[in-house]
């Protein structure tokens, strides 16, 4: 079951920072770059992050999520995390299509990964998804940046 996540239930929120942790660990692995920015942001700065989230629940266990933020007619996605112990479940690609489905006026879909997560990759192209850029991050480093818009 997909709902959004109240921020200020900090027990809900304390699960999904750690939920995220484990995820942003197997990227920083895949990817070969450990600098990622969830991994480095406490706690606090994760409350106040301003994105909104959408938990994927299993038998009442947050098992995946992803946050957005929206501008006019853009949507941009911000994490994407699926519990390691619940990958290839398709969790990612229920949240994806959860988001997309937030508001029929949004236009544009953005998201950004490592250009190395072919996982992630895989995800958003199957999902119409198109390739904008790969941009240098950090030295040696890039991230793959993909847009979607609305028929």
């Amino acid at each position: 079951m997909i709902q959004i996540i109240d921020m200020k239930n900090l027990s809900l929120a304390n699960d999904l920072y750690n939920l995220q942790r484990s995820a942003y660990l197997v990227e920083a692995r895949i990817v070969g770059f450990d600098d990622i920015p969830p991994l480095k942001e406490s706690f606090e700065e994760f409350l106040i992050s301003g994105e909104s989230f959408l938990g994927f629940f299993e038998m009442g266990e947050l098992t995946g999520a992803v946050s957005f933020e929206t501008e006019g007619k853009e949507l941009t996605i911000c994490r994407m995390v699926v519990d390691p112990k619940h990958f290839r479940k398709g969790i990612a690609e229920k949240l994806l299509n959860a988001v997309e489905d937030i508001d029929q006026n949004i236009q544009v879909f953005k998201v950004s990964t490592g250009k190395d997560n072919q996982p992630a990759k895989n995800l958003y192209q199957k999902n119409g998804f198109k390739l904008v850029e790969d941009m240098e991050a950090a030295p040696g480093f890039f991230i793959s940046h993909f847009e979607k818009t609305r028929p």
